[in-house]
């Protein structure tokens, strides 16, 4: 389904649809790029990717996140989510990448030993030394694109990016980024080097992708989100790059949206009682400061309430209370 935009400053909506609002992007801030942009082409933007319509079609947008996803479109920011687990950081971007046709999302999970060049691209020397041919064999059938790189190669649609838990980096992944993220530029040094003017390398997606004087320049900044679980602080000029949302733990009137949404499939053969009876449950752990995610419910609404059809999945009392309490355990001892 497609929905005809509205003459409103939100790109994102937040709606069920897809549509063409993307094009309509003003040029960015003239001070966000030492370049000119590159025009947005309609012709251009990916298939619809399947794999994030399942994803965003259920997840409820709050105002917080439309306001947030909006300024961060607008300014070619990154979005810097900060939150609990469990309260749909890492979701929100499958529904911006659906409803703004950017294609399937680039994912980047982030440990201690993740580096922007990483991010950016791989090349396997090692790989390349023993292959055992006789002549070397092209650096390029060894270099593929990490997640970074292929979003920062998008040059008439962007691209949808997601840095996920970037608070478990260590101390120096954020300020290596910086550049990148300001800029959006990268030199490979290993394409530099060559003799060829341009060169064909893979991509995160599998497919091939010209790389000029072995830079990469965007020509259309990603939409990138960074989540994170608030393990630790970031530097200031990091922080300052970035649009930021704390996403706060919904209200018992957004839960109750939040389950619709997600198990409506089920609406005819669930008892409304028992979903409310989980959710005031879910309530009291969070009145008695017991840290419980959104998901650990739905969890627990699907096993015990969603999936039992009387007859040929049945569960006893006791099981059900076992269940329940095992799946809504606090993620932490804090606070009883």
């Amino acid at each position: 389904m497609t929905v005809k935009q509205t003459l409103d400053w939100k790109i994102f909506t937040g709606s069920r649809g897809q549509h063409d609002g993307i094009a309509s992007l003003p040029a960015p801030p003239p001070w966000r790029f030492s370049r000119p942009p590159k025009p947005l082409l309609l012709a251009t933007a990916p298939k619809e990717s399947q794999e994030e319509k399942h994803r965003a079609e259920p997840f409820i947008v709050s105002d917080p996140m439309k306001l947030a996803v909006n300024a961060a479109l607008y300014l070619r920011r990154p979005l810097l989510l900060t939150g609990k687990p469990g309260c749909g950081k890492s979701t929100l971007i499958a529904k911006v990448a659906h409803e703004l046709k950017l294609g399937r999302v680039l994912r980047w999970p982030i440990n201690s030993r993740s580096t922007v060049r990483g991010g950016v691209y791989e090349y396997d020397a090692v790989g390349r030394l023993q292959s055992g041919k006789i002549t070397d064999p092209p650096v390029e059938e060894y270099l593929t694109l990490g997640p970074l790189g292929t979003a920062l190669m998008a040059q008439n649609w962007p691209r949808a990016l997601l840095i996920d838990e970037i608070d478990k980096s260590d101390l120096d992944f954020a300020n290596d980024l910086l550049n990148v993220i300001e800029e959006g530029e990268y030199e490979i040094p290993e394409l530099r080097r060559l003799a060829q003017k341009s060169v064909r390398v893979r991509d995160a997606y599998g497919q091939t992708e010209t790389v000029l004087d072995g830079r990469i320049v965007c020509g259309q900044f990603p939409f990138v989100v960074m989540t994170s679980n608030a393990e630790r602080e970031f530097p200031g000029p990091f922080l300052r790059r970035c649009v930021r949302l704390t996403i706060e733990p919904p209200t018992t009137t957004q839960l109750t949206a939040i389950v619709q949404s997600h198990l409506k499939q089920h609406a005819a053969s669930v008892n409304p009682a028992d979903i409310d009876e989980l959710i005031q449950g879910f309530d009291t752990n969070r009145r008695e400061n017991k840290d419980v995610s959104t998901d650990q419910l739905l969890n627990a609404i699907f096993l015990t309430v969603a999936m039992p059809d009387g007859e040929a999945r049945t569960f006893s009392s006791s099981e059900l209370e076992q269940l329940r309490a095992n799946l809504l355990q606090p993620l932490t001892n804090t606070g009883g």
